[in-house]
């Protein structure tokens, strides 16, 4: 049985999968390139397979490893398959021109905008504080990566149990309408990571709480 659906194959497509493969779970990568699905998979090696993005996903969780817009297109173009899933946003809507402003209404966020999108699934923020770059390491120092856990609470416990199954310390903070206060938060983050007077950064940063 495939754990999680992945759609993309982009660095965070491979971050979150190879963290899923390495703690024994299974992984399916669909994209628009069939191709490159195939070499990703190949690379992580056993657990993990591939498909074209107009395949059904196979999994219950469907990681949406793709920008904002790309994030819009897919759920629209395939509401009715992925009825009952539960639908992982990892994206952040910054002006990506600026890094000084979200480019979703100030009462929404881009997980809201997706759940609107597909009313049948059920839509989850997470990973979306989460770098490529350490997200394969599975660790932020000697700590394990925080992952901010928004949606419902039967969804939110879906994706946490993965989450812990992949090493990494799942932090539930509310309802899907606290993606608000993620995406805002990680604005700031990828500002500080564009700002040149921090060039140590490298975009290879992690948030943990400190406990």
């Amino acid at each position: 049985m495939t754990t999680i659906s992945i759609i993309g194959t982009g660095n965070m497509a491979r971050g979150i999968g190879s963290r899923a493969i390495a703690s024994g779970q299974t992984v399916q990568f669909l994209a628009r390139d069939g191709a490159k699905a195939s070499e990703l998979a190949a690379e992580l090696g056993p657990g993990a397979s591939a498909g074209s993005i107009a395949d059904t996903p196979a999994a219950g969780v469907v990681v949406l490893a793709l920008p904002f817009d790309g994030a819009k297109d897919y759920v629209s173009t395939n509401a009715g398959v992925l009825s009952g899933k539960v639908l992982v946003d990892i994206s952040n809507p910054v002006n990506f021109e600026t890094f000084d402003s979200l480019v979703v209404p100030a009462d929404s966020s881009a997980a809201q905008e997706i759940a609107a999108l597909v009313p049948d699934a059920q839509v989850v923020k997470a990973f979306n504080t989460t770098f490529a770059t350490t997200l394969a390491e599975g660790k932020a120092g000697d700590k394990p990566l925080d992952v901010f856990i928004a949606g419902a609470q039967e969804a939110r416990a879906q994706v946490s149990g993965f989450v812990r199954d992949a090493g990494l310390r799942p932090l539930e903070v509310g309802g899907l309408h606290h993606a608000r206060e993620l995406e805002g938060f990680q604005l700031l983050v990828m500002a500080l990571q564009a700002n040149s007077a921090y060039d140590s950064f490298n975009w290879a940063t992690g948030l943990n709480i400190l406990d």
